[in-house]
């Protein structure tokens, strides 16, 4: 290796791949498809399998099933059409008296690759066609060429890395090595943050030894020590991201100190409370329910946070229907105490008129003071502001705000318009958070101060009732102090799940739906995501309705609710399934989040399969919101075993939280990092589900960095760079 300073990831990527050798405009457009411009993209391209060529199988060993690496030189190869129009590549491999026939379908380079001659290794799994050895679409690494030459030597007999190949962009895995080689062996030594004493403490290789492990590794027990410190420097760079993020706003800030007192959360139902006692303690007393152990805990924690001078920014989990609504509301109120505002934010017009009836039934008949009324106080006032709402109900509302006489507005993504101000506003609460965008949220909590003539940091609540594994939290909502309500109210019982199989059992399904019915309760019927559409999905309700009405469901009455009718059309059917005027509701997601109808006994999921593990959680919890015995009914059959495995944990678990730790598990951490703040890394090593250790050291160490302020900040800093963008970039790291 060169004795050259050590370089830093930032000079990697100020490095264009056209510097490397063998890199023209061909190549050079090639990987710029792959999202590769500098040698910093191409380092973290890993590999995606390793060759040992040091245990490599003759072919005379060869069985079939086996996954092989086999050594051979080319005698024969042809080429031909099949009569489905696939090009078939044929080639004849030998080695020590031995033969293998190999063949590759929609391959047609290989023919001018795989010319007499030529040796190759290649890796596959043997299978028997016709009595014969073959091997269909192996890897191939080329080691001697048609003329005789040696590719590479050094390769030969060792482990070897093998790359995502990309056909679409005619780049071979054996390019892509010797691209990240060249570019590894000039870089020489990397620079490295982390003090050897800081790498023992965690049992990390050092920056080079890793990159090298875990491109060209020596053997087989590189790959996995490289892993983890590369993996481990993904974490770190994102907790940096968030705790410089968090020490920005707290820095910047402007808090307002709630009066929040714990010991009004002791008011039980039914206690007699002096009209002068705080709001949190006259509804905690006037309300129907008593606070959960969870809700009490978790209102502790909001307590703390609002009786702050730093504003509150917290996550609120919890899972369907665990009482995540009543721990807002007495925030709300505690906002309220100190005479400032409150802003609901939901994400569909439905559920904030859900919302607004739910506020205004819980705060009926409590008072707050206002010296512009005659005898120095006025009913609590809830206001709705949506798309939908009135102009001239609209304009009565924003002079509302800013005078001070409605307490609670509800809204949607109308709250983020400009002409939206407030006289004082204490807290926001958003409901759903995953279907905002981080930017949606971050405008909100920043546009709070300006909105507002007091001219503070509101404080803000985040709630979701999708469950997010403990890991994904700390990584998607890192930023956020994290809350959870995971106690479910007295009374509630556990919603029976069953998934209707055979024809008989999904008689009993429609069986149930009828005797729910008989008993004065009522039915969801959720119609499947057909294609991502909401017009093909309306389509699809909308037949689903009229099958049901005529055959299953006849002489019941059923109502329809889909994404593409009006608001109005959806409020006005959401009314008659409150009051019992229809007794069916078929629907499309569009009740996924938040709808809330007591009476609702039993739903029925129409190709369950298509959805996944959170949303059919999501949608049984539309059920089971009462002491009333609730069931949720899965049909279809899955065409996949991922599906299957879908619907069976459905039926083992009412558990959001253990639900979620299935999903992750199954769908990785993909799905899960689409909400994450712009301009972090991505993890491309780093596992939520099994590096949990080095998630959480990663966060201590992120947080000792940002609060000692020294060198090895200023190090990270540097190399932060390479993955924020200008304006993240200018408020970050100013300092």
């Amino acid at each position: 290796m060169s004795d050259a300073p050590a370089r830093r990831l930032r000079q990697l990527g100020d490095v264009p791949v056209s510097q490397l050798r063998h890199v023209g405009e061909k190549r050079l457009a090639a990987l710029a498809s792959l999202g590769i411009d500098n040698v910093f993209d191409l380092l973290t391209v890993y590999p995606r399998r390793y060759l040992d060529r040091t245990k490599r199988v003759d072919l005379s060993d060869l069985n079939v099933g086996d996954e092989a690496a086999v050594y051979g030189e080319v005698e024969k190869v042809s080429s031909r059409r099949t009569r489905q129009g696939r090009v078939m590549v044929e080639v004849t491999v030998s080695g020590d008296g031995e033969s293998l026939k190999v063949v590759f379908f929609n391959q047609a380079w290989r023919e001018r690759q795989l010319t007499l001659g030529v040796q190759a290794l290649f890796f596959g799994k043997v299978s028997d066609y016709k009595g014969q050895r073959q091997m269909t679409n192996p890897v191939v690494d080329v080691i001697v060429g048609a003329s005789g030459e040696e590719r590479d030597a050094s390769k030969v007999g060792r482990v070897v890395a093998i790359y995502p190949a990309s056909g679409k962009a005619g780049l071979t895995s054996w390019e892509m090595g010797g691209f990240i080689e060249e570019s590894l062996r000039r870089a020489g030594p990397l620079f490295d943050p982390l003090s050897s004493l800081e790498r023992d403490a965690l049992d990390l290789v050092d920056r080079t030894q890793a990159y090298w492990g875990i491109h060209l590794p020596s053997d087989l027990d590189d790959p996995p020590r490289a892993r983890r410190r590369l993996a481990f420097d993904e974490f770190l760079r994102l907790q940096l991201l968030l705790a410089l993020r968090r020490q920005r706003l707290e820095a910047s800030s402007a808090g307002i100190r709630h009066p929040f007192n714990v010991n009004d959360l002791d008011a039980a139902p039914g206690e007699l409370v002096a009209p002068t006692s705080s709001l949190v303690r006259r509804f905690l007393a006037g309300h129907r329910y008593a606070l959960t152990g969870a809700q009490r805990r978790v209102l502790e924690e909001i307590a703390r946070d609002m009786s702050s001078s730093l504003p509150m920014h917290r996550l609120l989990q919890g899972d369907v229907g665990s009482g995540k609504t009543m721990v807002a509301l007495a925030a709300m109120l505690a906002s309220l105490d100190g005479g400032r505002q409150s802003v609901l934010m939901a994400p569909t017009e439905v559920l904030a008129e859900q919302h607004l009836a739910s506020l205004r039934r819980d705060l009926e008949g409590l008072t707050v003071t206002d010296d512009a009324v005659l005898d120095g106080s006025r009913p609590l006032s809830v206001q709705l502001l949506t798309g939908r709402v009135r102009a001239r109900e609209h304009l009565g509302v924003l002079e509302g705000l800013v005078s001070g006489s409605i307490d609670v507005v509800v809204g949607t993504h109308a709250l983020l318009n400009d002409e939206v101000r407030f006289k004082s506003l204490g807290l926001i609460v958003i409901d759903e958070q995953h279907r905002f965008g981080v930017e949606q949220r971050a405008a909100l909590r920043d546009q709070g101060r300006t909105r507002s003539n007091e001219g503070a940091d509101p404080d803000l609540l985040v709630m979701t009732a999708t469950p997010i594994p403990r890991t994904a939290a700390m990584v998607i909502f890192g930023d956020l102090d994290v809350s959870v309500v995971d106690e479910m109210p007295e009374g509630r019982r556990p919603i029976v799940t069953t998934w209707a199989k055979s024809e008989e059992e999904v008689n009993d399904c429609w069986r149930r739906v009828r005797e729910e019915v008989a008993a004065k309760r009522r039915a969801y019927v959720i119609c499947p995501l057909v294609e991502d559409s909401e017009r093909v999905e309306a389509t699809s309700a909308v037949e689903e309705r009229t099958r049901l009405a005529l055959h299953e469901l006849r002489g019941l009455s059923v109502g329809l609710l889909h994404g593409q009718m009006k608001s109005a059309e959806k409020e006005e059917v959401m009314k008659q399934f409150r009051a019992g005027d229809l007794d069916v509701l078929v629907a499309t997601v569009v009740i996924e989040v938040g709808v809330d109808v007591p009476e609702a006994s039993v739903v029925v999921i129409e190709d369950a399969w298509r959805f996944g593990l959170a949303q059919l959680h999501q949608l049984r919890g539309r059920v089971g919101r009462s002491e009333q015995q609730s069931y949720c009914y899965l049909l279809g059959t899955p065409p996949s075993e991922e599906g299957e495995k879908r619907l069976a944990a459905l039926v083992a678990s009412n558990d959001g939280f253990e639900l979620a730790e299935i999903d992750l598990e199954m769908r990785g951490e993909g799905t899960l990092l689409g909400a994450r703040q712009k301009g972090r890394s991505d993890l491309k090593l780093a596992k939520l589900k099994s590096d949990e250790d080095l998630l959480l050291s990663a966060q201590r160490l992120a947080v000792a960095i940002v609060q000692d302020n020294d060198g090895t900040l200023v190090d990270m800093v540097d190399e932060l760079r390479l993955f924020v963008d200008d304006d993240e970039a200018t408020y970050l790291f100013k300092s």
